[in-house]
């Protein structure tokens, strides 16, 4: 369904923080828009922009081909659109709602059975960063359906195409996520560490995202090596890196600094060089995170 100035009408459900954010960018970018929450007050500053407020979920989904949900979780999303899951035969639903890659396939399932089009998707931003072309949008599902919406989803952000298995923009999220910690994480203990002899952290920051640039470049060459399974120890061996946690230990003791992350890592390598991987790249230590 299209605007007469070809722009296609959106539902977005939810008017949370995020699903508020979602609306507005489509409200910005000339989209026609129709928004619907729970507690009807949350679409104020929407309507003035121009938004249409439904009043049921059915008139909601009925006014938009694409409808995008944007809520607490899977349960909601169910316990929203069961009721008008015929409605949307025809339609294309795309689920920003944050969940597990078995919900997200069971929910491609849900609508497959409805005849609607499903994208599961990961938003890789807060809301203040919706909009920007510089935010990633992970999407999951059939290519086709992507390919069909994938101007109108662009004004959220740049839609990255995962390809047709629908969970993975929630594996890809979760595990995205994960990585985000582990730098944060990182970066605050080294903080630490530095601000004990007085450093500034708007200080060291410049030279650590410098750094992290370097590291970009490890971690490039050691997707090609765990894909092969095959770790030659040809820049730094895990050995050597052993030898150099320690430094990190001592330096962390003595200005009184939590070393349980540093600890956590010099185990892990202490692990792989007592099996008799010590002279193989770091890469080696993703065993130490497989179960099965």
């Amino acid at each position: 369904m299209n605007s007469e100035h070809g722009k296609a009408h959106v539902t977005v459900l939810g008017l949370g923080r995020m699903g508020s954010a979602l609306a507005a960018a489509f409200l910005a970018a000339g989209h026609p828009t129709t928004v619907w929450n729970r507690t009807p007050g949350k679409a104020g500053a929407l309507t003035s922009a121009g938004a249409v407020q439904a009043d049921t979920v059915a008139a909601a989904v009925a006014a938009s081909d694409l409808v995008v949900v944007c809520v607490l979780d899977y349960t909601t999303v169910r316990e929203l659109l069961d009721p008008v899951g015929e409605a949307l035969a025809g339609r294309t639903l795309v689920n920003l709602t944050s969940g597990s890659p078995e919900q997200a396939r069971e929910m491609a399932a849900w609508a497959a059975g409805r005849s609607a089009g499903y994208l599961d998707g990961g938003i890789m931003t807060t809301p203040d960063g919706v909009g920007s072309p510089a935010s990633m949008f992970l999407y999951a599902g059939a290519p086709e359906v992507l390919a069909a919406h994938r101007e109108t989803l662009a004004v959220l952000g740049d839609p990255v195409d995962l390809g047709p298995d629908t969970g993975l923009a929630s594996l890809y999220d979760a595990g995205l996520l994960g990585l985000m910690w582990s730098v944060f994480g990182g970066w605050l203990h080294a903080t630490a560490l530095v601000g004990a002899d007085g450093v500034a952290a708007s200080t060291f920051t410049p030279v650590a995202l410098r750094w992290l640039g370097t590291v970009g470049g490890f971690v490039e060459r050691y997707a090609g090596q765990i894909d092969a399974g095959h770790y030659p120890g040809d820049d730094a061996t895990i050995d050597v890196q052993l030898a150099a946690v320690e430094h990190l230990l001592h330096a962390g003791r003595e200005r009184g600094v939590d070393g349980r992350l540093p600890e956590l890592h010099r185990d892990l390598m202490a692990k792989a060089v007592a099996e008799g991987n010590g002279g193989d790249s770091y890469a080696r230590l993703v065993d130490a995170f497989r179960t099965r």
